[in-house]
């Protein structure tokens, strides 16, 4: 059996949470179900799915993958994809992690051997989406995937192995496709900035399957502006990546203010990305009755915004019917935003950056700074809301 540790989340101390049991032999409809055959399985995961009762054919498929600790239970508990498939009508696939996998329950999204096209646990997500789409008829224009942390990792992985079967995915505190090949590049991928062009991340996707030609799946960004288990770089860096694979600017074409303190930014309705203001490492949820409020909080499910209902409406599961509520919109620039020039330790005390071992990172770029003192001196740029770049020479 695999058995890969996940040194880069080894940080995770939350228990194990309670799996799902082999279900009846005859389940009703709208509860989770285990499917315990679904073809090739060479990554030795287990499908689990959620169908609406009475669901019809030529409906949306929509892959959702846990994250460290947790299982497909979790995320039928607390993500609130089910509540949505009731409303809009699509099916929902559950994989699950196993220990003997990884230790922690991490999908292996930095292993070569697991997050490639035809290989592993990408494979086998690869056949539950087969399964799923012969049971119920389903829309295979219409596939999408989103997952959280680790998942999310696996997520822009599949959407870079699998451009030809995944039409949009979203992405959770997740990291760039093939940022890292080991358990070690993934503790560096998770906490530093790679320093890679556009162009560079843009190349790890397009090796994925050479000579696809495209369309390439447009892809929903969210990243929490204090989540020091997948630092706020990833959704930088993951946002440089899908912007070049699709060719688009890296300047937004707009922002928007949504609850939570989140500020969507927007590049040519290709990619979007969820900035959270102050939210450390989880899937945002917003429990609640409203029409934008869905899932319940728990072990990172946190309270905010319902991210799933904004992934949806980004798909297009509600067919136009959604709403977006906002507070402002307004066209941006790349220079946009309050620019501060001070010392490194006045930036810490004003919490636009902190310090470790001496050293001080911008607050969500997590770029690095240098010695935290009152003698080094830099300019920081907030591009939104605790989101902190070097802008030195700009202020």
């Amino acid at each position: 059996m695999r058995k890969l540790a996940f040194a880069g989340l080894a940080a995770i101390t939350a228990a194990v949470l309670t799996t799902v049991g082999v279900a009846a032999a005859d389940p009703p409809p709208s509860s989770l179900v285990q499917v315990s055959s679904f073809g090739a399985n060479p990554g030795a995961l287990a499908m689990y799915t959620y169908t609406p009762a009475g669901l019809g054919t030529g409906r949306p498929v929509v892959v959702a993958l846990h994250g460290c600790t947790q299982s497909a239970a979790d995320y039928y508990a607390h993500s609130g994809w089910p509540e949505l498939a009731d409303r809009w009508r699509f099916a929902v696939v559950f994989p699950q992690q196993s220990t003997a996998n990884n230790s922690l329950k991490c999908f292996n999204w930095f292993s070569t051997a697991d997050d490639t096209r035809g290989n592993g646990e990408a494979a086998s997500i690869r056949s539950m989406v087969d399964k799923a789409v012969a049971d119920h008829g389903s829309d295979r224009s219409r596939v999408f995937v989103t997952g959280l942390s680790a998942g999310g990792g696996m997520t822009a992985n599949l959407l870079a192995a699998y451009p030809d079967v995944f039409a949009a995915g979203g992405i959770n505190a997740g990291l760039p496709a093939q940022c890292a090949t080991s358990v070690v590049e993934a503790t560096n991928c998770q906490q530093n900035d790679q320093r890679l062009t556009p162009a560079q991340w843009a190349a790890k996707v397009k090796a994925q399957y050479p000579g696809y030609g495209g369309p390439w799946p447009r892809v929903a960004i969210w990243q929490g502006t204090a989540d020091y288990t997948v630092y706020p770089v990833n959704g930088t860096e993951l946002r440089d990546q899908w912007t070049a694979v699709h060719g688009v600017s890296q300047t937004p074409t707009s922002t928007q203010s949504l609850p939570g303190g989140t500020t969507l930014t927007n590049y040519g309705g290709k990619v979007q990305l969820y900035s959270i203001a102050g939210m450390g490492h989880g899937t945002a949820v917003d429990p609640g009755t409203g029409p934008a409020q869905c899932g319940s909080t728990g072990a990172y499910f946190l309270a905010g915004i319902c991210s799933s209902y904004h992934t949806g409406v980004f798909f297009g599961l509600d067919n136009g019917s959604g709403t977006t509520p906002t507070t402002t919109i307004t066209t941006t620039s790349s220079q946009s935003g309050t620019c501060v020039s001070a010392s490194n330790y006045a930036h810490t005390q004003a919490g636009r950056a902190h310090q470790s071992g001496g050293q001080t990172y911008a607050n969500g770029s997590n770029q690095a700074m240098g010695l935290w003192n009152t003698f080094t001196v830099h300019a920081l740029r907030e591009t939104s809301p605790g989101y902190w770049v070097l802008a030195d020479g700009e202020c």
